[in-house]
């Protein structure tokens, strides 16, 4: 399962575990267990509430403590990291819950120049914020996502009050922890990420798809959905991140044994590389993880020059990858791609006996009940040294594919 987040309003720890219940309430029980394993107050309380924003429904999660006697959590690293090792967590859940919180210790370290054992938190030592932590683990880990990707994120405007006085948003260890990310001006006042939240999508290595690059984002079969508010209300905008769960994309059946799936389709030409050159060039290119298949041909392009046009296929998910080997490989300064659909006979490889040898092979069922069979040519020329062998080795094959109909 492949997992995107649009943070229309932000992210926040409290509105990304809100989407997940909110995509998945079965898991409410099991969420706020590891909330309270992890140490939270008897007397504090911690629910899944619904509620909506700017008229989009969706889920709150709200801890909450005796407003006249607030519990405290040790603020550093260290002593959170023995609290939670100590507590009787899951192993999964305490692996990620501890990646989280020194994530975060590393941004505040390098803000303050601090080793991260020694790092002091302020805003995130309280156990709300802890609660947080603990049970997006909980959640991440549950899920078991193959993957987790991102759309732009809002940077917010104005300032917020820290530990440290007033800062601009996002804060610094907020920016520290958004390296690499997208961060768009929507025209939104206010703290639009929060640390914890920032966190959170570090540890998930979440990816955001490049517009001008692919265009496309994460799709497939939608299995669920889930929009998580945050406590105050935007002008204009809903406050929420909604979640989006998509099935791992997979061929898809047509009933007659075929099957359609997408692949990707980059061309382009080259009239400025030798001939050795390109050729070597081409040869790193059918070697590069997620192509399937290069083509070339000559062509005549502008004022009358040969050129060589290439085409490639390959995996979707690998088109931004094989898009970087093709600027890599060829003097190539402008591509051109796009997703296609395909249609797959059923095939199956094979090893079939042919004049006493053991030949590699793959058959195909084609329309009409007819199954055919393709011996490996690899395997034939390791068993020939000629034309004349290797046509005879064929016609026997061909011979065994009439008796095998």
């Amino acid at each position: 399962m492949h997992i995107h987040l649009d943070p229309v309003g932000g992210l926040a720890g409290d509105m990304f575990l809100a989407a997940v219940l909110h995509a998945w309430p079965e898991m409410e029980e099991p969420v706020f267990s590891a909330m309270r394993t992890a140490g939270l107050p008897k007397d504090w309380s911690v629910e899944a509430v619904a509620g909506s924003s700017a008229g989009i429904t969706g889920m709150r999660v709200k801890i909450t403590g005796d407003a006249g006697h607030h519990h405290h959590a040790t603020g550093s690293f260290r002593q959170i990291k023995e609290r939670l090792q100590a507590a009787g967590l899951a192993s999964g859940v305490l692996a990620r819950a501890i990646a989280i919180f020194q994530l975060l210790a590393e941004a505040e370290g390098e803000i303050h120049g601090k080793p991260i054992d020694q790092v002091h938190f302020h805003e995130i030592a309280d156990w709300d914020s802890i609660a947080d932590i603990v049970g997006a683990a909980a959640a991440i880990e549950a899920i078991g996502a193959s993957g987790w990707s991102v759309g732009d994120l809002p940077m917010g405007a104005g300032t917020v009050m820290t530990a440290h006085g007033r800062l601009p948003v996002p804060a610094p260890a907020t920016a520290l922890l958004l390296r690499g990310y997208r961060l768009v001006d929507d025209g939104l006042p206010g703290e639009r990420v929060t640390p914890t939240g920032a966190a959170i999508l570090a540890h998930l290595e979440a990816t955001q798809t490049d517009p001008i690059q692919t265009g496309r984002r994460p799709g497939g079969r939608l299995a669920r959905t889930g929009h998580g508010l945050g406590t105050r209300e935007l002008k204009g905008a809903p406050n929420m991140v909604r979640l989006l769960a998509f099935d791992d994309a997979a061929p898809r059946p047509t009933g007659d044994g075929r099957r359609v799936t997408e692949v990707g389709v980059i061309s382009f030409e080259v009239d400025d590389q030798t001939p050795e050159d390109l050729a070597a060039g081409i040869e790193h290119l059918r070697a590069s993880h997620g192509v399937l298949d290069v083509v070339q041909s000559t062509v005549t392009g502008k004022k009358g020059r040969i050129a060589i046009s290439l085409r490639l296929l390959c995996r979707v998910e690998e088109i931004e990858p094989v898009i970087e080997a093709c600027f890599v490989q060829t003097t190539t300064i402008g591509l051109r791609w796009r997703i296609e659909q395909r249609v797959e006979l059923a095939r199956e490889d094979v090893e079939i006996e042919v004049t006493g040898l053991r030949l590699g092979a793959k058959t195909v069922a084609r329309p009409g009940a007819n199954v055919t069979t393709k011996v490996d040519m690899d395997a034939v020329a390791r068993q020939t040294g000629t034309q004349a062998e290797r046509a005879r080795l064929r016609r026997a094959v061909e011979g065994h594919d009439d008796d095998a109909n």
